[in-house]
């Protein structure tokens, strides 16, 4: 592990990846809002030569010939889509503000024809094997994620909600937006069971890393932090701590492209909110050593 402060060129090593900081650049600009989707120009969702778009009151599906093959109209504008087992998640955004702030429905469709299965209560989602989805909320004493079948009947829940992450298993990179906040990286277990693993500092971690062996990257109140499958975290990079209270107010992404990692936090100038100073750090990833 490595502190770099604001800036330097440091190598960070841990028991399996290590990342090499190349570069850090600081200007003032917009924070990099994360963005689910962009309606009708990329697809919100594709798998096996077929295309979901969204645009506003509908959801196309669109083939590799590029016909589509049906569109449902619903209110909303939908920001995001998993597909598994001929069917597929939408979640959508609605176009008035409620007492749900813009969450809108949560549509379970049959991939074939567009016809809606269920309509649900979810903000984020993630696909799983058979037509299986899991579907998560938070606010109003919510924090939840809930599995459905491909008929949206409910199958199992759990106390926990964030990022999630599918694979052998499923983790949560938990967002409770509280402080102090109590969130950890978890694992999902059979039954409503929670497996709790490293605290986090940041009531509301950008979307994580998933690296070709199930290692997860979390970029923690400035802090990258990876997190294997066992649930075992190490530091990789100091970049720009913060303490829980001041991480609520910035906001931190991290993208990869390629071999390099990408980390940006922008931080609010004080008493002028619309103004950031914006932090971006580029660093080598390297695979654990054999």
């Amino acid at each position: 592990m490595v502190n770099l402060g604001e800036g330097g060129r440091a190598e960070a090593f841990s028991a399996h990846w290590r990342v090499s900081v190349v570069g850090h650049a600081r200007r003032t600009g917009r924070p990099p809002y994360e963005q689910y989707g962009a309606g009708d120009v990329r697809p919100l969702a594709s798998r096996d030569g077929l295309r979901i778009h969204g645009g506003v009151g509908r959801v196309r599906c669109v083939d590799a010939s590029g016909r589509t093959r049906w569109t449902h109209h619903c209110e909303g504008r939908p920001n995001a889509a998993h597909i598994t087992g001929g069917r597929v998640l939408v979640t959508t955004d609605s176009l008035e503000y409620t007492p749900w702030g813009h969450l809108g429905p949560a549509l379970l469709l049959d991939l074939s024809d567009g016809t809606q299965i269920a309509e649900l209560r979810g903000e984020r989602g993630a696909a799983l094997r058979g037509g299986r989805f899991l579907l998560g909320l938070e606010g109003y004493d919510f924090f939840d994620t809930w599995e459905y079948d491909r008929g949206g009947v409910l199958t199992d829940s759990w106390r926990s909600y964030g990022h999630y992450v599918v694979g052998t298993g499923i983790r949560v990179v938990e967002t409770d937006r509280n402080i102090p906040t109590g969130s950890r990286v978890v694992r999902l277990l059979p039954g409503g069971v929670v497996e709790r693993g490293p605290h986090l500092t940041s009531p509301t971690a950008p979307r994580p890393l998933v690296l070709e062996d199930g290692t997860i990257l979390v970029l923690d109140a400035g802090v990258l932090r990876a997190v294997d499958r066992g649930l075992g975290a190490t530091v990789l990079a100091e970049l720009l701590p913060s303490a829980s209270d001041e991480a609520s107010g910035r906001t931190e992404a991290l993208r990869r492209d390629g071999e390099y990692i990408t980390a940006v936090i922008a931080e609010p100038h004080p008493g002028r909110p619309s103004r950031h100073t914006v932090h971006t750090w580029t660093m080598t990833l390297h695979p654990p050593r054999t």
